[in-house]
């Protein structure tokens, strides 16, 4: 089987993004830097390839050691998606953003899972890791998300990235894959913000993780990212503005946004659970709740917010 390779979501690292934003603001940027500010609608272009529509099958594989209850706050953020009486704001009406991106829903189902615990290829990847790694389940014609513990350390994890997305493929058969590592002891104020205190730039204070879990937490917003950015664009034909090695894509277009009001160094304003003080906008099966960023909204050109 050759692996094909995807994308990195444009501006992986959301603290580097958000610098970059207070020098020049990035291309196709519509965060307000200030109130004087006016946000400018740039097109998401549509390369005429091919989307993830209708039903698509979510395997998991879960590489190194994760708790019950880690997978469980991944599971039902996945369950969420197709919530049929979800609680508003939810997350199945923030998934709902892409059924606009050339028509058509794509309802995600929570498929097989596997559980490397034993770390079989160790605790130190290459980018060739990842694809052997996603392709090894072999499972052809669904999305493969693929999950790293807390200490396995990834080829440009935290230096470039918190995340990747892209292909494999055996003869014509494509198969997407989602990579999404937990920041929580390497590089939490980078990947896992806003629910640690950011490692350059403003020194806001850290949002209450809704999960009680900053890494978990954390991952549920890269994992949100890539999976938007996958079926809008999966195998480097969908929608994406700029180059293709290097593309704004339906979440990454936004980065940093979460709620209303945000602008570099501040996501939004949000929900506020009044026990525990944790922010978050969406709401999911299992009373759970989650912070997910915003996604461009094709319609109105802009980046779309659920608070």
């Amino acid at each position: 089987m050759a692996p094909k390779y995807g994308f990195r979501y444009g501006c992986l690292l959301y603290l580097s993004c958000l610098l970059a934003s207070f020098v020049e603001p990035a291309m196709g940027s519509t965060r307000k830097l200030s109130a004087l500010v006016e946000e400018q609608p740039f097109p998401m272009k549509y390369h005429n390839g091919a989307l993830l529509k209708g039903k698509v099958t979510v395997n998991l594989v879960w590489y190194g050691s994760f708790s019950a209850i880690q997978r469980s706050i991944i599971i039902d953020f996945l369950e969420s998606f197709n919530s049929r009486t979800p609680p508003s704001p939810s997350v199945a009406s923030w998934w709902k953003t892409t059924e606009k991106y050339h028509g058509g829903s794509s309802a995600v189902v929570v498929g097989k899972q596997v559980l490397d615990q034993r770390y079989s290829l160790g605790k130190v990847l290459k980018t060739s890791h990842l694809t052997a790694l996603a392709s090894k389940p072999n499972f052809i014609g669904s999305v493969t998300i693929l999950l790293t513990a807390k200490d396995v350390a990834v080829d440009g994890f935290c230096m470039s990235r918190c995340g990747t997305h892209g292909w494999t493929h055996s003869g014509k058969a494509r198969s997407a894959y989602v990579w999404v590592g937990n920041s929580e002891t390497q590089c939490p104020g980078q990947c896992a913000w806003p629910f640690h205190q950011p490692m350059y730039g403003p020194q806001t204070p850290p949002l209450v993780a809704p999960n009680g879990d900053v890494g978990v937490d954390g991952m549920v917003i890269n994992l949100a990212t890539l999976l938007a950015n996958t079926v809008t664009n999966p195998f480097n034909g969908g929608y994406f503005q700029g180059p293709p090695t290097a593309p704004l894509e339906a979440v990454s277009a936004c980065t940093g946004v979460f709620g209303s009001g945000a602008y570099p160094g501040y996501p939004g304003r949000l929900l506020v659970e009044k026990s525990s003080g944790a922010s978050y906008n969406a709401q999911g099966v299992n009373g759970r709740r989650y912070l997910v960023p915003a996604m461009w909204d094709p319609e109105t050109s802009a980046c779309a917010t659920l608070v």
